[in-house]
């Protein structure tokens, strides 16, 4: 069964976490992603979204956590009730710059997995845009990760596949078989949105959403998790997003 979610980090300059997260819970969603911001003290964010009647099925945590204190990120995990963790982010510094440097982030990755899934987890990767270009073999870290670790899944940023130069329908086809989950955004019309680093609310951007979901609905991918990096109102945002993909996805 598919289900809808909301990325916290979309929200992350609201001022009061209780308040946005009975908004969210206002505006129709029943669940959220989570980041590290919330995961200091997993017992009151637990508690909070009691409150406001969500849960979180899914996380994000850094890949310093996952491999250094991997007991602490399944106890956060667990706390919250996470059945998914993804890996989401590399520093420009630590992004590796050669195939060989991302067949070993893969097998790092790949140990993780080993660790997570034996904890009763789902894990995959959170992409961005860096992981589409090309390094001087020619070879797409993305598809390295993806090949080099199997016993990963792969949680797709749809909008970051785009603006890192590449066709996610054709990335669909090639790994959709690998999706656990899926990020659901919008790209504005060159020159609109500026104040909002070019991102658009879901539906009202130039992302042919229909068409991809269309796809995304033969694959594995569960759960759709609406993001906008930068919203000016998350209330607009939060709105618009949940229409569109409850239209999207029927």
């Amino acid at each position: 069964m598919t289900s809808i979610s909301f990325q916290l980090f979309s929200a992350r300059n609201a001022p009061y976490f209780a308040g946005l997260l009975s908004l969210l819970s206002e505006t129709g969603y029943e669940q959220v992603e989570g980041y590290s911001e919330h995961y200091s003290d997993p017992s009151a964010t637990q508690k909070a979204l009691a409150a406001a009647g969500l849960s979180m099925p899914s996380g994000h945590f850094p890949v310093d956590m996952l491999e250094e204190a991997p007991e602490r990120a399944i106890e956060i995990a667990k706390t919250l009730g996470i059945s998914r963790i993804y890996c989401p982010y590399l520093k420009e510094a630590d992004r590796p710059t050669t195939e060989d440097g991302w067949k070993d982030l893969a097998q790092r990755l790949s140990v993780i997995a080993d660790k997570m899934i034996a904890a009763g987890f789902v894990f995959g990767w959170h992409n961005h845009d860096f992981e589409f270009v090309k390094v001087s073999s020619g070879a797409v870290p993305m598809a390295i990760l993806l090949d080099t670790a199997p016993n990963m899944t792969w949680e797709a940023d749809i909008a970051w596949i785009v603006r890192g130069g590449e066709n996610p329908l054709e990335w669909i086809e090639r790994y959709g078989d690998r999706l656990s989950a899926v990020h659901v955004k919008d790209i504005a019309p060159a020159g609109e949105c500026t104040d909002e680093d070019g991102w658009a609310d879901v539906g009202h951007g130039t992302m042919d959403w229909p068409t991809l979901i269309a796809a995304l609905k033969k694959t594995p991918a569960a759960l759709f998790v609406v993001e906008h990096d930068n919203p000016s109102d998350i209330a607009r945002f939060a709105k618009r997003a949940l229409t569109s993909v409850q239209e999207y996805l029927g």
